[in-house]
């Protein structure tokens, strides 16, 4: 999951975090990232379905030529 990182530096990084964040901010860093990948996936799922949709449209305009 971490590549070439071992137990102890991944220990090492999350003790900076603390360090540099305090453990008050952690959980609201963890929510706004976590906001921001929802509405990410939204944002993608949306692009998606309005290529399919086009997609679809255009193929039922060939059907009809």
């Amino acid at each position: 999951m971490f590549g070439n990182l071992g137990a102890g530096e991944i220990i090492l990084i999350i003790l900076v975090i603390l360090l540099l964040f305090g453990a008050k901010k952690i959980p609201e860093l963890a929510q706004g990232l976590g906001k921001g990948m929802k509405e990410f996936k939204k944002a993608v799922r949306d692009v998606e379905d309005e290529i399919k949709k086009t997609d679809e449209d255009l193929k039922k305009e060939e059907k009809k030529s």
